[in-house]
């Protein structure tokens, strides 16, 4: 009894402790903010959880992106905000941990209420550089939510109304990657669902824009540009449309010289999207700053999908290539780092692995931050440059002679300035398989311990390739048998090594399915037979010929086979096919012969004489057959293109049902 109550006090213990620590586990981390008010001025401060230091990763640290509520914003730890207009103001926080092993904090927003007007010191407000910008809080992150903020600014000495386009979601990506929760606007701005409804103008202000050379216009095709500014608006938001799924058209009136506002996009990753951690996605931006015109200017803001806020990470626009068209293809990589010292950083060396199918001759740097020209060759500079350096298996590059901020130096507020990326492209070799690859960056800060990103995966589609096939089916064991075939296969195209295929054919079989020819031993009573001679008899020896003719019209189907190409010019392949019969037809053909009865001289026994031929018998019987369904195995094997083109092959089959087994010769053409 005591046993009992023992193990009955150990389970429930025990079941107690299970369901704690689950119950642990399911705890949704919060950051809490932390107001404290001066009239119109606010100092925000925020309580989070303690970080859960990744092994062997820089030091953990949080990453800060506020919204005040008015339309401004700040990615500072603690900032101070003035609001201009007296009024309730809901401030929002998203603090990002990066380096640490816990989830992303949530965080509730917060009402906040002033009475008073007030001026805005400029230094609150950050200036823009250009008159269109798109940045966003951090990385998205399957299932969890981030903010983009798109900026525009009046540029032209005169108030002006204008048109902003906002796209995601590109259409290469079978399924959506984002879900637009929220749009907030503070200036009265007008969003509409994106429609096909558009009118332009044809007029353009030449005054007011500064527009690409044809220089510029090939730097923009071959290399890496997220600014453009064009003429033809219509051509911009056609391409626009190939390209992404959704979008947004937001207009705006009144917007004064020099003034700039902010539009904040709240997105959520969906279950769905696409959790290659190498995958970049795109968002886009149109910017109409004066409706009158055409004039505009083009953002694209790339963004990297990770499994945890690591600012070190590599990422590659070959997630999914055609094969069929990767020949003259550009494959771009990026390789992104942060200086997380406590000091800046003059030396950053990332040692970049490269798969032997690319050709590392054609490397083509399309942009890079810091900044700077290519180092010469084989010369010593002083001043800040990029230096590659190409070996057999690794691209180096250097940032030599620059200063990058740390994020843990002193009077280090902005989080972005510590921040660097390297994005290049490469060709594929003269001979290279259909075949994934992988390389990561060794990341190393002046002479500090190297930090070892991700790996950055490639891909093919699997593409289809539709193949032409015919040929003959040999029967050993059938007598006067043909077999004709023709049909086609579908495979993925080009594959490499093992890859599967099915296969759909019709033939038309005709054989002899049955052939006796006996004479009867003894004489047989018949008839009476009229012979025409004026004899009348009614005993004779009889012959019988009977021969069975079938024919057949035969759906074959390989609903699947598994195929391994061995090099390029031999393949193996098993498989199951499905032989249906459509219709089937049998002739029986009956002839009876007469022969007289005689005896030699030297033989008492009665044999056949001379046939009765006008006694001749001839019948013809023809039925249907019952249709039918067979499966049999085969193993066979390819010569010639294995891969794509022209080959032939030999298969046999295994019937172990009937055992009835045959080959099959064949001449197939992938396209």
């Amino acid at each position: 009894m005591l046993k009992k109550i023992a193990f009955i006090y150990i389970l429930f213990h025990f079941t107690m402790l299970f369901s704690q620590s689950k119950e642990k586990d399911t705890i949704i981390p919060k950051a809490i903010i932390v107001p404290q008010q001066e009239g119109n001025t606010f100092y925000f401060d925020s309580e989070k959880p303690t970080l859960n230091q990744i092994a062997g990763a820089p030091k953990a640290f949080y990453s800060y992106y506020w919204e005040f509520g008015d339309g401004q914003f700040s990615t500072k730890e603690k900032p101070k905000h003035t609001y201009k207009k007296a009024g309730d103001y809901e401030v929002k926080l998203w603090a990002t941990n990066n380096y640490d092993t816990g989830k992303t904090p949530t965080t509730r927003p917060i009402k906040v209420k002033t009475k008073e007007t007030a001026d805005v010191s400029n230094s609150e407000i950050q200036i823009l550089k250009d008159n269109i910008e798109l940045r966003r809080n951090r990385e998205p992150l399957p299932n969890e939510d981030f903010v983009i903020v798109l900026s525009y600014k009046n540029e032209k000495e005169f108030v002006t109304n204008g048109t902003i386009y906002f796209y995601y979601n590109e259409k290469e990506f079978k399924k959506d990657n984002f879900e637009l929760l929220e749009i907030r606007k503070y200036h009265n701005e007008n969003s509409v669902e994106l429609g096909k409804d558009l009118v332009y103008t044809n007029a353009y202000d030449d005054q007011m824009a500064i527009w690409a050379t044809e220089e510029n216009i090939t730097y923009q095709r071959y290399k890496f540009q997220d600014t453009t500014e064009r003429k033809n608006l219509s051509l911009s938001i056609e391409e626009a449309e190939q390209t992404f799924k959704n979008g947004k058209k937001i207009t705006f009136k009144n917007l004064n010289p020099n003034e700039q506002r902010n539009i904040f996009f709240t997105l959520k990753t969906t279950p769905e999207m696409i959790k290659d951690t190498s995958a970049i996605l795109k968002v886009r931006s149109i910017y109409v700053p004066d409706d009158n015109y055409e004039n505009h200017k083009i953002k694209d803001m790339e963004m990297e999908i990770v499994t945890s806020h690591d600012p070190n990470k590599m990422s590659t626009s070959g997630l999914f290539i055609n094969y069929r068209l990767v020949r003259f293809k550009r494959i771009k990589f990026k390789t992104r780092f942060q200086n997380d010292g406590e000091g800046p950083a003059r030396t950053i060396r990332l040692e970049t692995d490269v798969p032997d199918m690319f050709d590392k001759s054609t490397l083509q740097i399309e942009s890079m931050y810091p900044e700077c020209p290519i180092c010469p060759k084989n010369e010593e500079v002083r001043y800040s440059c990029l230096d590659t350096l190409i070996r057999a298996k690794q691209i180096i590059f250097t940032f030599k002679n620059i200063y990058l901020p740390g994020t843990q130096q002193k009077n280090v507020t902005e989080k972005d300035s510590t921040k660097g990326f390297v994005k290049y492209s490469l060709k594929f070799g003269e001979d290279f398989h259909k075949i994934g690859t992988k390389s990561r960056t060794k990341i190393i800060f002046d002479k500090n311990e190297p930090i070892i990103t991700n790996y950055s995966r490639t891909r093919f589609n699997p593409g289809i390739s539709i193949g032409v096939k015919a040929g003959y089916n040999y029967f050993p064991k059938l007598n006067h048998s043909q077999n004709y075939f023709t049909g086609f296969t579908i495979s993925p195209f080009k594959s490499y090594r093992l890859y599967w295929q099915s296969e759909f054919y019709a033939s038309k079989h005709d054989f002899e399915s049955q052939n006796s020819n006996t004479i009867s031993p003894e004489p047989e009573v018949v008839g009476p037979f009229d012979t025409g001679t004026g004899q009348v008899i009614d005993v004779a020896f009889v012959r019988r010929e009977i021969s069975v003719e079938q024919s057949r019209k035969i759906v074959e189907t390989v609903p699947i086979s598994l195929r391994y190409n061995i090099n390029n010019y031999i393949g193996v392949g098993f498989g199951p096919q499905i032989s249906t019969m459509v219709s089937s037809a049998s002739e029986t053909k009956t002839t009876t012969r007469y022969y007289e009865i005689t005896q030699t001289p030297n033989n008492p026994s009665l044999v056949p004489g001379n046939e009765y031929r006008n006694l001749m018998q001839y019948r013809s019987e023809t039925s249907k057959e019952k249709t039918e369904v067979q499966t049999q195995f085969f193993l066979d094997t390819t010569f010639g293109f294995a891969r794509i083109g022209p080959s032939v092959g030999i298969r046999y089959y295994k019937n172990f049902k009937n055992n009835f087994d045959s080959w099959q010769f064949y001449a197939i053409w992938k396209f």
